[in-house]
Order: C-alpha cells, then structure tokens, then sequence
C-alpha cells in the first residue's frame, strides 16, 4: 500500500496526463483546421498516447491498494501558432512533464516506495525519447524552411504510434 501523499501526487499526475492529451488534440484540431492533414494526425497519435499515460497511472494506483481519482481538468488553449511554435510549445510542455516526474521520484524516494521508484522510472525513460522527438521536430523544421514543412506534414502524417 502506498502512503497517501504518494497517491494524491499520483492522481495529480493522471490529471495532468489527460491535460497533456487535451493540449495535444487540441493541436491536432488547429493543424486540421490549417491544412496540416500530417502534423494533425501526429498530434492526435500524441493525445492518444497522453490519456495512455493516464490509464497507466490509474492502473498503477489501483494496483497498490489505492483510489484512482478523475479530477477537474483545466481548459487548453485554442489558438496557436505557426507550425513551429506550435511544436516548440509542445517541446516545452514535454520538459514541463519531466519536471514533473522527476519530482514523483523524488517523492516515491522520500517516502521510501521502491515499487513506485521503479514504476516511474519507466516514465523517466519516456520522458528523454519526448523531449527529443519534439525537439528533432522543431529542428528539422528550422532547417526545412517554409515550403519544408509541407513535406514533413507528409512524414509526420504516417506516424502510426
């Protein structure tokens, strides 16, 4: 059984887990509306994996004995940018996300967890692949130019994952 303020954090982390998945539709929905058949697609793959996220996170606390909670969540923003402000933003949002799990494992170490330890060192892991695929996003557009980005549209758009 894990300790209460462990839990809460763990429920705090599943409601930002459904955020992130509603910050990446909404983007998603924003590309659509643009023209961006791909990057949309894309978006919409990392949406589906964010409420992935959140599941996980539900199904580790069960798993300990605890209650999952489906809190409020906030509102995303609507309007965005050009393509490559919005995948900067979604870069930055990725490093808020590791900030954010590296703190449960500082947590999970304070209270002496060595199972949540381990569960969210997975997360850990996942949050470097994140951060770079973003970030090789935004790279590659720099690079690739204005009339680029209908052909990384094209590459993003076959993301199956």
């Amino acid at each position: 059984m894990m300790t209460e303020k462990l839990q809460q954090v763990l429920n705090d982390q599943v409601a930002a887990e459904m955020w992130s998945a509603n910050l990446y539709l909404s983007m998603s929905f924003y590309f659509e509306r643009e023209g961006y058949p791909g990057f949309a697609t894309w978006m919409k793959r990392q949406s589906q994996e964010e409420l992935q996220h959140a599941y996980t996170f539900a199904e580790y606390i069960i798993k300990r004995g605890g209650i999952a909670i489906v809190d409020k969540i906030d509102v995303v923003p609507s309007g965005w940018g050009s393509p490559i402000e919005i995948f900067q933003h979604a870069y930055e949002h990725e490093c808020h996300i590791s900030k954010m799990i590296n703190t449960l494992v500082g947590i999970a170490a304070s209270e002496k967890d060595n199972a949540t330890q381990d569960f969210l060192w997975g997360f850990v892991r996942e949050q470097v692949e994140e951060e770079s695929t973003a970030q090789g996003i935004v790279d590659r557009m720099k690079k690739a130019g204005e009339a680029g980005l209908f052909f990384m549209d094209v590459e993003l758009g076959r993301r199956t994952e």
